[in-house]
């Protein structure tokens, strides 16, 4: 409830500041000159906690423009301080924030067209980066954000749990629901009715647009309005249901999962806690460690069709109105996302790993062309046939990628659907009523978001 009210919260407040952000003034949108030459001082905000391949992209865009002095402010996005510093007339030159944002703020006249800053810099928006991941920025026929990073999931099986239950990777096809909830029930052990192996974890709420999309349904259309109600959605939510109910529950298995170590010594699959479990492309980086207790493999969500299927996910940078920098923060942004700047990340993070013994996994960098370069010069095999196997695994499903779906209320949207998904899997509501009370939550967050247009 917190997240739903901060959401609307912030919706609300970023309607109000419409008035106050159209076209004219210094530093609106339609002054903006992404063609100067890049000088004076740029305030950011973003890059917290920034590892190696952060303060890499950083120097080197620093490099590229010498002529500007970048001014860092490195907390974490925040949509409520944001608005804020619209309201107040005191905005950075460039923000960095999750692609689920910024259709919202786009809607609302708060961040600035793009199209200029790509021209500028001669950069093809979908020919750098894939398609799906652009689609995540697009609004009203124009791009609204430079996106960085695309970890797709996949499912990471561990096999020394599969082989001892006599069940192998290839039944973990999600779109083969009898063959799949077979296998959890002969992977899956409790004590007392209290789960102590899961065969399959589908991080329900953490996943949940990956099983409502590719199951078939939608989360909004293509004017940006949810469609959460929309009945092709029901059946990720069933399916979902089907697999908790057949491991105690999903009050059960919330509470199992919430007792992993995930990121320690003794996470889920050290301990052999789950048989399979969907997982983003940077948790085989936690799993390097462990490489040599663990036997892994992986195989990717499918579709219900059977086609392997991923979506879109990562963040962005966007220029608010307002902005008194504009061609430094177009500049900046363009070089922190470009191949070269990528190729000085693969070559930090490839140190890093040297220097620490670590597994390279790859970069997933929202650009097919940088991906591939990392790949090919970076991502040696590991010793490890599962691993190897897993990192090529993730590489291959990113050819498969779609996005969630560009909308004035996204965070909204995602915040209902995990609400509704809640309810379904507890049996507080069918999904049917879940969706629909989630569907006019997530109405009243867009109707507010487009107030004013």
């Amino acid at each position: 409830m917190r997240n739903r009210t901060i959401g609307i919260a912030a919706l609300a407040a970023a309607s109000l500041l419409l008035a106050g952000c159209g076209s004219g003034g210094a530093g609106a949108a339609g002054d903006a000159d992404f063609t100067a030459e890049p000088s004076g001082t740029l305030n950011a905000w973003g890059f917290e906690n920034a590892d190696d391949v952060g303060t890499s992209r950083l120097d080197f865009a620093a490099e590229k423009l010498d002529g500007v002095e970048v001014k860092l402010d490195a907390t974490a996005f925040d949509a409520q301080k944001f608005t804020t510093r619209v309201a107040g007339g005191n905005v950075p030159d460039v923000v960095q924030m999750d692609r689920r944002y910024v259709t919202t703020y786009a809607a609302q006249g708060l961040i600035m067209p793009l199209s200029a800053c790509f021209d500028a810099h001669d950069v093809k928006p979908r020919d750098h980066w894939y398609p799906s991941v652009v689609d995540d920025v697009t609004y009203d026929d124009e791009i609204w954000a430079v996106p960085q990073f695309y970890q797709p999931p996949a499912i990471i099986v561990n096999k020394k749990v599969l082989d001892e239950a006599g069940v192998s990777a290839d039944e973990f096809d999600t779109s083969n629901p009898d063959k799949l909830i077979a296998a959890i029930g002969k992977i899956y052990q409790e004590s007392g009715g209290v789960p102590t192996r899961l065969g399959f974890d589908p991080m329900a709420t953490g996943q949940s647009g990956l099983w409502i999309l590719g199951m078939g349904g939608q989360l909004n259309d293509a004017d940006g309005a949810p469609t959460l109600d929309d009945e092709s959605n029901i059946a990720g939510l069933e399916m979902l249901k089907k697999i908790t109910d057949a491991q105690g529950g999903y009050a059960k298995v919330k509470s199992f999962t919430d007792s992993f170590d995930t990121f320690g010594d003794n996470n889920q699959y050290v301990a052999g806690q789950v048989g399979a479990q969907i997982n983003a492309q940077w948790y085989p980086n936690v799993l390097g460690p462990y490489a040599d207790q663990i036997d892994i493999e992986a195989v990717p969500f499918r579709n219900a069709d059977g086609e392997p299927f991923s979506v879109a996910s990562g963040t962005s940078f966007v220029i608010p109105v307002g902005s008194k920098n504009p061609a430094a923060a177009c500049a900046w942004m363009i070089n922190l996302t470009s191949d070269d700047a990528w190729m000085a990340a693969g070559e930090a993070r490839a140190t890093t790993l040297t220097e620490n013994g670590g597994l390279n996994t790859g970069l997933f960098t929202g650009s097919p062309a940088s991906d591939k370069a990392i790949r090919d010069k970076f991502v040696v095999e590991t010793g490890n046939a599962g691993f190897d196997q897993v990192i090529a695994t993730y590489y291959d499903v990113a050819d498969y990628g779609q996005s969630f779906g560009s909308s004035p209320a996204g965070q909204e949207i995602q915040n209902e659907l995990n609400n509704a998904v809640t309810a379904t899997l507890l049996g507080d509501k069918t999904a049917e009523q879940a969706l629909a009370d989630a569907q006019d939550a997530a109405l009243r967050a867009y109707e507010s978001a487009i107030a004013g247009q």
